[in-house]
């Protein structure tokens, strides 16, 4: 009865380390994918980031023309410098 034991247990544990080992390189292999769409992702984001920052730089150190009556941005530099 004990050799029976041993062999159900043995079978046991040597079914879930196959089991254990199927699962990892499975995850592994599905999680490639994924890390590459959310790089993309992340990539498009910071350049659209990257974009408005420097279209809002642009137009806060251009002057602006002198026949268009000032914003409340150019007034509060203005007020700061005096």
């Amino acid at each position: 009865m004990l050799v029976f034991l041993v062999g159900a247990l043995l079978g046991t544990l040597t079914g879930g380390m196959f089991c254990v080992r199927y699962l990892r390189r499975e995850i592994a292999a599905d999680i490639g994918p994924r890390l590459r769409h959310v790089e993309l992702q992340l990539d498009n984001l910071e350049a659209a980031v990257n974009l408005a920052l420097f279209t809002r730089y642009s137009e806060m150190t251009k002057p602006p023309p002198s026949d268009v009556p000032p914003t409340p941005l150019t007034r509060r530099k203005r007020l700061d410098l005096d």
